[in-house]
């Protein structure tokens, strides 16, 4: 079921005194059915997400990927200015070139980095101006 569309509602002949509710009957059934589109549409594909008795979106009803668009940043920014991963982050690597070719670093950027032509690859970070690697003697 999708969302309701304005298109399908028509009020030309209720908005006069003189108009036949004869023809006004067909319209008002064609709003009401568009109201029930909209009910209807939550919590469904197209439609609107609803929320839980803690007024948050329901997990089942967020996507799995998010994707910015025109080529923008995702910019995540809860209040808290704490974003929580559970469990795992995990970073697609890039290659040296790649991440030294990165327009506009800025303090506090990760990435996973490899030479290129190594199978192995390291975190490295941007700070002071530059990239700084992250290096471990110990494989754990």
């Amino acid at each position: 079921m999708g969302w309701g569309t304005a298109g399908n509602i028509t009020t030309t002949s209720l908005d006069g005194a003189s108009d036949d509710p004869s023809v006004a009957r067909a319209h008002i059934k064609a709003a009401l059915d568009e109201i029930t589109a909209i009910i209807n549409g939550r919590g469904a594909a197209s439609g609107v997400a609803s929320l839980d008795s803690s007024s948050l979106v329901p997990a089942a009803q967020l996507p799995n990927e998010l994707n910015s668009s025109s080529g923008q940043s995702l910019t995540l920014d809860p209040a808290t200015g704490i974003v929580i991963i559970e469990d795992v982050l995990k970073l697609n690597p890039i290659t040296t070139a790649a991440m030294k070719a990165l327009s506009s670093p800025v303090e506090g950027m990760l990435v996973m980095v490899s030479d290129g032509d190594s199978t192995i690859t390291r975190p490295a970070y941007y700070s002071g101006g530059e990239w700084r690697g992250i290096s471990w003697y110990q494989i754990l």
